[in-house]
């Protein structure tokens, strides 16, 4: 049983292939190879935490979908998770949260879809995990902050999960694997 984490798989949504400039010419190929690149890694008594942004499908089409990736899976919302509102789509879930604060290994690790700048026990070790704002002068900006941070001496663990980072590859990550890339 393992514990994973990915954000902003955005689902049939076909501007986010230019916008992230993913390598898929079709929302099929896209779909496809989340759903395929999920199954291959997840076994059923895995857990998932996505953290924001699942589809842009409607709730029927996102069902589907759902119910065809792996493991047990937990919302952290983001701004484009409507699909909180159908049962069926819920019931897909665990848990859903706005925002969420977990020990993996003892290890304290804050789940949220938006990046926070400061976060509970930040300077003690603490791991925030985040999403939402893809390839774009925004997560330019964290980075350079977080850059600036480690300068100066203060521990700034935050990592974007955002399945379209480089070291995520559309794929579902354990901790271990995030914080190594």
């Amino acid at each position: 049983m393992n514990t994973y984490f990915i954000s902003d798989l955005h689902f049939g949504h076909y501007n986010i292939i230019r916008f992230d400039n993913r390598p898929f010419k079709t929302i099929e190929e896209m779909d496809n190879t989340l759903i395929t690149n999920w199954n291959d890694i997840i076994n059923n008594d895995d857990t998932v935490y996505i953290l924001g942004d699942v589809s842009w499908y409607n709730p029927e089409q996102t069902y589907n979908i759902l119910k065809q990736l792996k493991g047990k899976k937990i919302l952290i919302k983001g701004n484009h998770d409507n699909i909180v509102k159908d049962k069926r789509c819920r019931e897909q879930f665990i848990t859903i949260k706005d925002y969420d604060e977990i020990y993996l290994n003892n290890q304290l690790i804050i789940l949220s879809h938006y990046p926070i700048m400061y976060w509970k026990n930040q300077w003690r070790g603490t791991i925030h995990l985040y999403g939402h704002v893809h390839v774009t002068r925004d997560y330019d900006h964290l980075l350079n902050y977080i850059q600036n941070e480690h300068k100066i001496g203060n521990p700034c663990r935050m990592y974007n999960v955002g399945c379209m980072i480089d070291y995520m590859n559309y794929k579902p990550r354990m901790l271990e694997e995030i914080i190594k890339n």
